[in-house]
């Protein structure tokens, strides 16, 4: 095992998989959310990729200091080594990484780890304790379980796209990669299981996500109603089974309502001016509500956009009516809120003193754990990763020579 990350911000202990090494074999996105993850809570994770760089270093435009703003959002706290896995050299450099880790992380297409030479018989043979963890596409079993996928895929076959967008419109692409970084957050609750359950028996265990699964799982209230044979459909920003429930225009942009229940709602008339509602005992409950949704949603909307939008959300507050304004990225960056939560943290790096990625949407003991380096170049890193791992200065020179490996330049480096 490795010293790991340090501890939580203010001095409020070392984080909680410090010490906890892990091997990560992985591209793109859900794999390397999971080893972000992990890298977030404390673990040292060293990011094998090959020698010309993760895809998703290419994947621009957007970048944010130079970088892809995928790659980078996902890959802090790392260390890199650019590994030749097609040749015997390499693999015989990740043989060799594989010895002592506590948990690899393999997210290639389905069955290429193994074809290596690494799958889970062998490692598990060769290191009891490790813990192998697989990111999948289509899962373990099943007539799919063959093939690689992507986001948008899983987002179509998964149902996702066919209940997102208007009404009367096409189906539409969740705006982020939902299924990509569910994936990443899923496998890293079974990593930390995994490690739970080795604490216990000493033996590490064989764990997966998969894209596909997830899909199904952000889907699960939708699936439950389906098998009672109502198929969800689209809804733009409202939840067919509550109402008034959606964004509706005022004057200054949009506002998010969410009047949840009954209550909510008593509250809710009188900010709007239609007090007579509550003296009808046809909408005194939800399930009436719904059943005359477009009756309620057309006197919400008139109600709402004679309304400032900054008055009326307001009012909604002090009433104790949830809402919020429809906001862009840009005006998330410069709400109050956002600066207060921690959540973009700062990891300066030697070209740039503010740099910042995102951070794990936790706190420990009142600490937000972050991570303790901006994403890494390729081979970033990677000089002191193999020195931990035994190789010698001359060793690693000669890789390095030979293109067998891309690593930084360390502070012995011939």
């Amino acid at each position: 095992m490795s010293e790991g990350a340090g501890p939580l911000p203010g001095g409020a202990g070392p984080l909680p998989l410090a010490g906890v090494r892990v091997l990560e074999v992985a591209q793109n996105l859900a794999g390397p959310y999971c080893g972000r993850i992990l890298a977030d809570l404390g673990a040292e994770v060293i990011k094998v990729e090959p020698v010309g760089g993760d895809a998703s270093r290419s994947w621009v435009p957007p970048t944010y200091a130079g970088d892809s703003t995928l790659f980078a959002a996902s890959n802090a706290g790392k260390r890199s080594i650019g590994l030749d896995l097609g040749s015997d050299e390499g693999r015989a450099v990740l043989s060799r990484l594989l010895e002592g880790v506590d948990v690899v992380l393999e997210a290639l297409r389905p069955g290429a780890f193994e074809r290596l030479g690494f799958g889970w018989d062998s490692v598990h043979a060769r290191s009891p304790r490790t813990i192998y963890a697989s990111v999948l596409a289509y899962g373990e079993v099943g007539p799919l379980a063959h093939l690689a996928g992507y986001e948008p895929l899983m987002q179509a076959q998964g149902g996702l796209m066919s209940y997102t967008g208007e009404p009367d419109g096409p189906p539409v692409r969740v705006g982020t990669s939902v299924v990509d970084l569910g994936t990443g957050m899923w496998t890293a609750i079974a990593v930390l299981a995994a490690l739970r359950e080795r604490d216990r028996t000493g033996l590490g265990s064989r764990v997966s996500g998969a894209l596909f699964d997830t899909a199904l799982a952000w889907s699960g209230y939708h699936l439950l109603a389906a098998l009672d044979g109502v198929v969800a459909g689209r809804s733009g920003s409202g939840l067919p089974m509550i109402c008034p429930y959606g964004a509706f225009e005022t004057r200054g942009g949009a506002l998010m309502v969410a009047v949840g229940n009954d209550a909510l709602f008593r509250r809710f008339c009188p900010v709007l001016g239609l007090d007579a509602w509550l003296d009808d005992p046809g909408l005194a409950h939800n399930v009436d509500r719904v059943a005359r949704r477009a009756e309620v949603e057309a006197g919400v909307a008139r109600a709402m956009a004679e309304r400032d939008r900054e008055e009326l959300l307001a009012a909604f507050r002090e009433a104790g009516v949830p809402a919020a304004p429809v906001q862009d990225v840009g005006e998330v960056l410069a709400d109050p809120q956002t600066a207060a939560s921690g959540m973009l943290a700062e990891v300066p790096r030697a070209d740039r003193a503010d740099y910042r990625t995102p951070a794990l949407p936790v706190r420990i003991d009142g600490a937000r754990p972050g991570p303790v380096s901006p994403p890494p170049a390729v081979g970033g890193g990677g000089w002191n990763a193999l020195r931990d791992a035994g190789w010698t200065a001359e060793e690693i020179a000669d890789l390095r020579r030979r293109r067998v490996v891309v690593v930084d330049a360390g502070p012995e480096s011939p």
